[in-house]
């Protein structure tokens, strides 16, 4: 999946990332192939950049997995209520804090007795339109469900 922000929070997440790696929008800007004004007006709201705009002042920004975790982790266990994952637990690079604005979000859980790939699936949907990054899922072995050992995936 390619990262895909919430557009309507453009301001938000743009001056989160340029503030998280220490920018100033003179900086973001030049980073970004863009005048300072125009990075104001969007951390402003008084300007919505295109979409090819706002991923590249993300990407000029870095804009880390690990922002949108933590912003919305809350949101994330609900999610993983619903679709019967508990004991969510972050790894990979988010975990130790390397990730970058191409790194995706990875995740380790149990999954309820009962529960199957849809479960899964659908998780991972709210959690990257949660986010806008991709998400990895990977169940517990301690808690793995049956259906998961009787695909071809499981011979692997």
């Amino acid at each position: 999946m390619t990262a895909t922000f919430d557009h309507s929070r453009a301001s938000q997440l743009v001056r989160a990332a340029r503030l998280d790696r220490g920018m100033s929008q003179a900086d973001l800007a030049r980073a970004a192939g863009m005048s300072q004004p125009n990075v104001a007006a969007v951390e402003s709201g008084t300007r919505n950049p295109s979409a090819d705009a706002f991923e590249r002042l993300l990407r000029a920004a870095d804009y880390r997995p690990s922002l949108a975790v933590e912003e919305h982790a809350g949101a994330i266990v609900e999610a993983g209520l619903r679709h019967g994952l508990r004991d969510i637990r972050v790894f990979g690079s988010v975990a130790t804090g390397a990730d970058h604005f191409s790194s995706d979000i990875d995740l380790l859980a149990r999954v309820e007795s009962g529960r199957g790939y849809f479960d899964i699936a659908a998780f991972v949907n709210a959690v990257e339109k949660l986010t806008g990054f991709s998400v990895d899922v990977i169940v517990d072995d301690e808690q793995r469900p049956a259906f998961l050992d009787s695909t071809p995936m499981a011979a692997l």
